[in-house]
């Protein structure tokens, strides 16, 4: 799990996410338990079976890797920040004031229209950092 987070830069994955799949992958014979190692985790090794079944899925494997590296280079832009910004937003929006409401709506309409000319090679002049 620890190889996970640091390959992709993904969230320290859970065991309650990641033994379900492992189970799932050993009992269509994708994968195998191979012993146990350091502090006994458990090892396990891709069977033939496994090989042929990337093998055929080669495509979608590959497509889904570019997808993994695209949400890793999103994560160091900022893009988990993001996502614990977009939580805070939806766990608080039922106890906002309007006036919060209206300020945040102003503030996400900037940031996505700042966004936006980014993406079209436009460099919008940046504010001066409010902590300055």
């Amino acid at each position: 799990m620890v190889e996970l987070e640091k390959r992709y830069s993904i969230p320290h994955p859970s065991p309650g996410t990641i033994y379900p799949i492992l189970t799932s992958l050993k009992k269509s014979g994708l994968i195998k338990s191979i012993g146990e190692g350091k502090r006994d985790k458990k090892l396990y090794s891709i069977t033939e079976k496994g090989l042929k079944y990337l093998e055929e899925h080669k495509e979608e494997l590959r497509e889904a890797l570019e997808l993994v590296e695209k949400f890793k280079e999103f994560s160091n832009l900022g893009g988990r920040e993001l996502a614990k910004v977009v939580k805070d937003i939806l766990d608080s929006i039922d106890k906002l004031s309007e006036e919060q409401k209206e300020a945040l709506a102003f503030e996400i309409s900037e940031f996505t229209r700042r966004v936006r000319l980014i993406l079209l090679g436009e460099i919008p002049r940046r504010e001066k950092d409010v902590r300055d």
